[in-house]
């Protein structure tokens, strides 16, 4: 599939070169407008609104909608008044608010004055609710019946404002705009008799979310329930609007880059890797590398503090690097699996006895059996085939035995972390692998000398 349109891409480029712009708008047609938009991501700036006027009305506004902020600014910028007008005409309410919010205030201000009074009214409202919530991603757009309404009155509703829905297979039935049951277009056409009612027909045990939910417990809620919207409600249950698969499905991959940025040790991006500039890539990561970089000044003061140790045996010394990285893997592994599971909503914080023991148990297993492998692994290769004598049976003892104490206390720290974090309304996702290795890395060279001096007496 990427080949084939890596040939489409360079096909379009070629016929644009060429001024084939009846054969262009041919084959643009056909096309899925999130695939013109990954053309239009490719193409040089100078060429992208040539391209664009080429599109009809409708999909040209659809297209706009899939690109990326960089090339709507520049659009907008080309645009003429009028052409403006159009597509902003063809945005569905909470497109055009994502829109305001990712254009510079100039362009704001141009956007704004071409749409009209009640496109502006809503954009304001879904502005007003706070970043990251149910309300700042959903859409005052959705099509609202009254109980008493029969299903042939209702078929005639949906008909007459069904165009400027963003989706009509799932209706909300309100009084006095509040929300009392739902109906889908499939129950309305398979009703036996068109003067059914539709309280006769609607749900009643409806899931909803208040405009103040967090979007990644309404990204939840879409996997969990396999919804294809999701009616937003206020304080009082009135009907406020609706959130979409597709706005779920942005939230969905949002967050998972979000939590994979953070457990990788960066902070958060709001553009693709391509897009980003070396300055922002140096900002996202510069933090969190002088804080690593900080915190490792334990690990070497915990080393001098051994040193007398260390002198007396130099053995003790190479394992030092196994230790640290086995136990900052152990630690990585618990936290991976703990994080991954409160994102789901699997755990809560009152679970944490059941994940210690859990945990203690697996590190018990994993401590015993790489312990075991290890010793047969430092008798038989260092000392024996690399020829290193000054490793005894009782040295071997003390790395295998503070081997054990580290994978077991590496894997309860990187379990409770990410539930301490949850606990106290943080992103588990910050106690991931760098966070959690660094604190393992202390760790494990503490049971290290300690062990260490209790068994060689030194």
């Amino acid at each position: 599939m990427k080949e084939r349109f890596e040939i489409v891409e360079k096909t379009l480029a070629a016929m644009l070169e060429e001024k084939k712009y009846a054969s262009l708008r041919d084959i643009l047609v056909t096309m899925n407008p999130a695939d013109i938009a990954g053309i239009f991501s490719g193409l040089e700036s100078q060429k992208i609104p040539l391209l664009f006027r080429l599109l009809p009305k409708e999909l040209a506004a659809e297209s706009f909608v899939e690109m990326e902020p960089e090339e709507q600014e520049l659009l907008i910028r080309s645009f003429s008044d009028n052409e403006l007008k159009e597509i902003v005409d063809e945005l569905y309410v909470d497109d055009a608010a994502a829109l305001v919010e990712e254009m510079p205030a100039n362009v704001v201000k141009r956007i704004l004055r071409q749409a009209d009074p009640e496109m502006r009214k809503s954009i304001n409202q879904i502005l007003r609710y706070p970043e990251n919530s149910a309300g700042s991603i959903m859409t005052t757009e959705y099509v609202s019946l009254r109980p008493a309404m029969t299903v042939g009155e209702a078929i005639l509703r949906i008909r007459r404002q069904g165009v400027d829905k963003e989706t009509i297979y799932t209706c909300y039935v309100t009084v006095d705009r509040k929300l009392v049951g739902l109906v889908t277009v499939k129950d309305l056409l398979l009703a036996e008799d068109d003067e059914t009612r539709i309280e006769e027909l609607m749900l009643t045990n409806l899931i909803s979310v208040t405009t103040h939910t967090d979007q990644e417990e309404v990204g939840r809620m879409f996997s969990k329930y396999d919804f294809l919207a999701l009616p937003v409600v206020d304080g009082e249950n009135r009907m406020v609007g609706i959130v979409t698969f597709d706005d779920a499905m942005d939230v969905i991959e949002e967050e998972a880059t979000e939590d994979i940025e953070m457990m990788g040790g960066m902070l958060p991006s709001e553009k693709t890797y391509l897009k980003s500039s070396v300055w922002e890539l140096f900002k996202n990561r510069i933090p969190w590398l002088m804080l690593l970089m900080v915190s490792a000044t334990f690990t070497g003061m915990i080393i001098t503090g051994f040193e007398d140790a260390l002198a007396a045996q130099v053995a003790l010394t190479a394992f030092i690097p196994m230790l640290m990285g086995t136990g900052g893997n152990s630690g990585s592994q618990s936290s991976v699996t703990i994080i991954r599971s409160l994102s789901l909503g699997e755990l809560r914080f009152s679970d944490l006895p059941k994940v210690l023991w859990k945990e203690i148990r697996t590190a018990a297993i994993c401590g015993l059996v790489l312990a075991v492998v290890c010793f047969v692994k430092i008798w038989l290769v260092d000392r024996m085939l690399l020829g290193n004598y000054e490793i005894s049976l009782m040295v071997d003892v003390v790395v295998c035995v503070a081997l054990l104490v580290t994978v077991l206390l590496a894997k309860i720290v990187g379990a409770v972390l990410p539930l301490a974090a949850k606990a106290l309304k943080l992103d588990p996702a910050v106690m991931a692998s760098p966070f959690i290795t660094s604190i393992v890395d202390a760790v494990s060279l503490l049971v290290y000398f300690m062990v260490a001096k209790l068994l060689l007496r030194i």
